[in-house]
């Protein structure tokens, strides 16, 4: 199959690129650190023996934007996904639970939840998307979809070897509209495009323009470093040390403490 490579492309640096760099400086934008403080373990850092001002900053600035940028580019790469099928199979946007996906190739109909690597969830996580599988496909079939449907969970990065989930219980009637296919990293694209090579394609363009787009948020990062580290030096330093003592009042103790000169901003 020859796919529109410039077509993607062209997607990914403007749907998913763009907005996530945006995202991101949003993000560093807003952060304040007593906002900042109050969302991490301080226990954990002191068990990491962090001692520099600086490096105990950069530490919850990196974990509290770690976690933010996960879930914002896995959102937009979903829309990749979604994007590509919709290209080629009218594929569009579920509104069923744990469902992000819906199209149909080849007479069969797909309903597809996406995550962003294999180890996604729990065991109750999992077996909440088996239950919204089993009820999309009875809807759908209510609605008067009669071709077979397959339920998809599709892994943007990463491997599974035993695609075919659930084949044990697939004797029990009840249970067969709860077994799907686990598709993940290289297999996932594959099913979404037909070609084995897209999940390169996508690395390769993310690279140029990640080079591209970086430099400005590095410079507003260290900007941003060297801000709330002086404020935490003025804030929890005593005696040239981190005074854990005065930190962990400050975001456990029963009573508010507010501190001096300090910028207060509610985080999304």
């Amino acid at each position: 199959m020859i796919l529109d490579y410039q077509a993607y492309h062209n997607y990914l640096a403007e749907e998913v690129l763009t907005p996530f760099y945006e995202n991101r400086l949003k993000s560093l934008n807003a952060l304040c650190l007593n906002n900042i403080l109050k969302r991490k373990n301080p226990y954990l850092f002191k068990a990491k023996n962090l001692e520099l001002a600086g490096d105990f900053v950069k530490s919850i600035v990196d974990a509290f934007l770690s976690s933010q940028e996960e879930t914002i580019f896995g959102n937009l790469i979903e829309g990749f996904a979604i994007y590509v099928s919709h290209q080629l199979h009218n594929g569009f946007k579920s509104s069923f639970k744990s469902i992000d996906l819906e199209f149909e190739r080849d007479n069969v109909y797909y309903i597809v939840g996406i995550k962003s690597g294999v180890n996604w969830g729990n065991a109750d996580q999992i077996n909440t998307m088996k239950n919204n599988f089993k009820i999309a496909k009875e809807t759908l079939r209510a609605r008067g979809i009669t071709q077979k449907i397959i339920a998809v969970n599709g892994c943007m990065y990463g491997k599974d070897r035993n695609p075919l989930k659930d084949k044990s219980r697939s004797k029990t009637i009840k249970d067969i509209d709860k077994i799907y296919y686990k598709y993940a990293g290289q297999d996932f694209w594959k099913f979404v495009s037909g070609d084995d090579d897209l999940y390169q394609q996508i690395i390769i363009q993310i690279d140029l323009k990640a080079q591209e787009k970086d430099e400005v948020f590095k410079k507003a990062y260290s900007a941003k470093i060297n801000e709330m580290t002086q404020e935490f030096i003025l804030s929890f330093m005593n005696n040239h040390q981190i005074d854990w003592v005065k930190l962990i009042d400050y975001v456990s103790k029963r009573e508010e403490i507010e501190l001096k000169g300090s910028r207060q901003i509610e985080l999304f």
